[in-house]
C-alpha cells in the first residue's frame, strides 16, 4: 500500500511540477490567501515568533512580515515540488552559488568540509550543489526522516535528483565516517537552527532577542571528523531566483573553544534573517525552552548528560 501511495502521489507532484513557473506562481498567490486568510495556518506561532523577536517594530511591521513571509513560503513549496521535473541547466540559472572556487580547492587538497545552514530562503534547492562542485567530489546533506513514509520517500527523491545524498540525522557520523573511508573529498550541509530536545540541551546563545538553546553536534562532527567550517548565506534575488554565498568560518574547528563556532554560525544566521526576516521559517516553534523553565525540569548530571531533575518528596 505504501508503494502504491508513493507512485500515486508521486505522479501528481510530478504533473504540478512540469508546470512553468509563471503559473507556479499564480497557484501560489492562491495558496497564499487560502492559507493565511482561511486556514490560518499557524499564525498565531508566526505572530508570537516575530513580536517576540523584533520587539522594537510596531505591529503593522509585524503584519507586513508577516503576510511577506505566508507570501514566500507559499513560493517555497511550489518551488520544491519543481526539483521533480526542472533540469539540471535551468536550476543552475535559478540557483547559484558563490565561494564554490574555495570549496573546489579544498577538494584538491583532500580537505573535508562542513556547511551550516538554515531554514533560510529556498534551503531545498542548495541540493543543486553537486551541479557546481569538482565531480570527484560527494555533496552531502543532514536530513531529519520524516514519519510519514510516503513523503520521506517523495523528499529523498527530490533532494537526490541533482546528485546530492541524502544522509538521517540519526546516522550522521557513522555515513560521514563511510564516506571518507572511501577516499572521495566531500561536503555535507547541517540545516542546525531547529530547536533541540530537552536531553541535547547543552549550551544557550543571544539570538533574534531570545536567550536561545542550540544544536551543537554539527560542531562535535566537525571537531571530530576535521571538517574546514562553512557557513551557506542565501539571499533571493527576486521570485524564484537565489544566490548562495560560501562563507569560511575556520579551517580547524579542533582549534576553537567549545560552542563558539556554533555561536559564530548563529551570529552570521541572524545576520542573514535581519537583512530580510521574510525568508526565515517562522512557523517552527523556535523557543519552547527558556533558561528558567529548563533548568527547572532538567539538570546535567557528573556524566555530562542531562536528565529530568528528580522530584522532591
Amino acid at each position: 500500500m505504501t508503494t502504491l501511495l508513493y507512485y500515486i502521489y508521486y505522479t501528481l507532484w510530478f504533473l504540478v511540477s512540469l508546470l512553468p513557473f509563471w503559473l507556479l506562481y499564480r497557484l501560489s498567490d492562491l495558496t497564499y490567501y487560502l492559507l493565511y486568510y482561511l486556514v490560518r495556518y499557524r499564525r498565531k506561532t508566526v505572530r508570537k515568533n516575530l513580536v517576540e523577536s523584533f520587539p522594537e517594530k510596531t505591529i503593522g511591521e509585524i503584519i507586513k512580515i508577516e503576510k511577506k513571509f505566508y507570501s514566500f513560503f507559499c513560493d517555497y513549496v511550489f518551488e520544491t515540488l519543481k526539483l521533480l521535473s526542472i533540469s539540471p541547466n535551468h536550476l543552475r540559472k535559478r540557483m547559484q552559488f558563490e565561494g564554490i572556487d574555495e570549496i573546489n580547492e579544498m577538494f584538491k587538497q583532500g580537505k573535508p568540509c562542513g556547511a551550516y545552514l538554515g531554514h533560510y530562503c529556498n534551503w531545498e534547492w542548495i541540493s543543486s550543489l553537486p551541479l557546481h562542485t569538482s565531480k570527484d567530489g560527494i555533496c552531502g546533506q543532514i536530513y531529519h526522516k520524516l514519519s510519514n513514509k510516503v513523503s520521506d520517500r517523495l523528499f529523498l527523491k527530490l533532494r537526490g535528483r541533482m546528485g546530492a545524498v541524502s544522509i538521517p540525522m540519526k546516522e550522521t557520523l557513522r555515513k560521514i565516517l563511510t564516506i571518507r573511508a572511501s577516499g572521495k573529498p566531500y561536503i555535507i550541509g547541517f540545516i542546525s537552527d531547529q530547536s533541540p530536545k530537552a536531553q541535547n540541551i547543552h549550551h544557550w546563545t543571544p539570538f533574534l532577542n531570545h536567550s536561545t538553546p542550540v544544536l551543537t553536534g554539527t560542531e562535535r562532527i566537525m571537531k571530530q571528523v576535521g571538517m574546514v567550517a562553512f557557513y551557506a548565506e542565501v539571499s533571493r534575488v527576486k521570485r524564484g531566483y537565489y544566490i548562495c554565498k560560501f562563507q569560511k568560518l575556520v579551517d580547524n574547528p579542533k582549534e576553537y573553544p567549545d560552542y563558539e563556532i556554533t555561536d559564530m554560525y548563529m551570529k552570521r544566521l541572524e545576520q542573514s534573517i535581519l537583512k530580510a526576516p521574510q525568508y526565515w521559517l517562522w512557523t517552527h516553534k523556535r523557543w519552547k525552552w527558556t533558561p528558567e523553565r529548563f533548568h527547572s525540569m532538567y539538570e546535567q548530571g557528573e556524566d555530562g548528560r542531562i536528565r529530568p531533575k528528580k522530584q522532591e518528596s
